[in-house]
């Protein structure tokens, strides 16, 4: 059976009118849905969309959620209305506390002018640079391993990817302090998951167990931030393309060409005649460290485990890196031959999207698919939806690389297939995390098949995480 094709239309409502209230779950009274959404919000999710349409509501706790499911819906929200919109107090109230100012966090002009300062680190030149040193951590994880060997590949994902970006983009080599670096992300990361899950929030003053493992986790990050600044300003010659000397030196900004049209800020070209303060140059670190290795480690690990339950897949993929590398680490070069590698991270992606949903908060009323959406109420759009949506994919729930053909790709709506977000918010990491998740992919697979010891289970916070280690035995092949 072929790809279904779809053809650009008007984003599909109900007819309902805009004062009226989308169908959905109605849930208990006082905490609504939190109960069947924290037993599994991807089932939830998913059942929502499906039986209410493409906007549907719910609430949850103190938090009123519009659920778009609609792939015009949310190019409605992200791109042509995305001046209306900020990340919202769910977002900010979780994450604030770890990333302060930094680009996750902040709105407006302040983060635009920060976006526009970093942007040069991104850009397709300068981490092509960073190719080299990709491939170099991926053969030292991969010469670790041994045959017939049960490792739990999503922590050696996590060390691997968090040292890339250290290395790449803060020019830091984080090896002696990584263990350290990785517990506080992974507590970090439990934590915001446990908050994101409570209708009511626990003071973070309260002496709880989880709000003093932050505070020491937070400690650890920002002390690992002030070395990176340390280090650099010590350095006599600094790296003047990565991310510490945009933050700290002072640098020309780039044109922001990631977002479509309609993305408010775009195409203007910021010069900053010096460095930043050295709190928000520490929560730009902190930042990236998170969200730089988080969804890239998720990307890899999810890939090798489909692959071990994808034999044909795996087979496929090893003639491929046999046939274009003969055993050589991949290069830059080599990606133009290497499209099924390609293929089998993007299916990956659709099928476990790193990142599984999207927040938003109008800043003032807008209609969504017919229907109104007060200014501060919650917005949530999710991949993991649309990206199993069987209007939208053929056979959605099985693993198909070669789904991913040149004319698929042009008949999906835009906002069918969308794992690094849109619009002007869209992630400025991209680009760098597609080069690393095919350049490591493609030097692991080369040596190794993966034999999963047991079934995917997650547990969603802001990154789609797995609940416990992901074992796998590895084969040498």
């Amino acid at each position: 059976m072929q790809e279904p094709t779809h053809a650009a239309t008007e984003p599909r409502t109900t007819g309902a009118s805009a004062d009226a209230t989308p169908d959905g779950p109605t849930g208990l009274p006082f905490v609504g849905s939190v109960r069947p959404f924290a037993r599994d919000p991807l089932e939830f999710v998913t059942r929502t969309a499906r039986e209410y349409g493409p906007v549907s509501y719910y609430e949850l706790g103190t938090y009123s959620v519009y659920q778009v499911s609609d792939p015009d819906l949310v190019r409605h929200v992200l791109v042509d209305r995305n001046e209306r919109y900020v990340k919202g107090d769910l977002f900010d109230r979780t994450l604030r506390p770890v990333l302060g100012r930094g680009l996750l966090t902040s709105e407006g002009s302040f983060w635009r002018e920060h976006r526009h300062r970093l942007q040069p680190a991104f850009h397709p030149d300068q981490i092509a640079d960073a190719a080299e040193t990709m491939t170099t951590y991926a053969s030292d994880v991969s010469a670790e391993w041994t045959d017939g060997e049960a490792r739990d590949v999503h922590a050696d994902m996590m060390r691997l990817t968090v040292e890339v970006v250290a290395d790449a983009l803060f020019d830091a080599d984080i090896r002696e302090s990584e263990a350290d670096i990785g517990r506080a992300l992974t507590v970090v990361m439990d934590v915001v998951s446990d908050r994101m899950g409570y209708p009511v929030e626990v003071p973070s003053w309260l002496p709880t167990r989880n709000n003093r493992r932050f505070r020491r986790a937070v400690e650890t990050l920002r002390r690992v931030a002030d070395e990176i600044l340390a280090d650099h300003d010590r350095s006599a010659d600094p790296d003047e393309g990565d991310v510490v000397s945009l933050l700290v030196d002072g640098q020309a900004g780039a044109v922001d060409d990631h977002a479509g049209s309609g993305a408010s800020g775009n195409g203007v070209t910021g010069v900053h005649d010096g460095g930043l303060p050295r709190e928000q140059a520490r929560d730009e670190i902190v930042t990236i460290l998170l969200a730089g290795h988080e969804t890239t480690a998720l990307a890899l690990t999810y890939a090798f485990h489909v692959l071990g339950r994808y034999p044909d897949v795996e087979r496929r993929l090893g003639a491929e890196l046999d046939d274009v590398l003969g055993g050589r680490p991949p290069t830059v070069e080599d990606l133009a031959d290497l499209t099924y590698t390609e293929r089998v991270v993007k299916e990956s992606m659709r099928l476990y999207p790193p990142v599984w949903e999207l927040v938003r908060e109008p800043v003032v009323n807008d209609v969504v698919g017919g229907y109104r959406i007060p200014a501060g109420e919650t917005v949530s759009m999710h991949q993991w939806v649309l990206h199993r949506d069987p209007d939208l994919y053929d056979d959605p729930l099985a693993f198909r690389p070669d789904r991913w053909t040149e004319e698929m790709e042009a008949s999906l709506p835009p906002y069918a297939y969308f794992p690094f977000g849109g619009g002007p918010r869209r992630c400025i990491g991209d680009r760098f995390a597609m080069l690393e998740a095919r350049l490591v992919l493609a030097t692991i697979a080369q040596e190794w098949r993966f034999e999963p010891l047991d079934d995917l289970s997650f547990s969603p916070s802001i990154t789609l995480r797995p609940d416990g280690p992901v074992e796998m035995v590895t084969h040498r092949r």
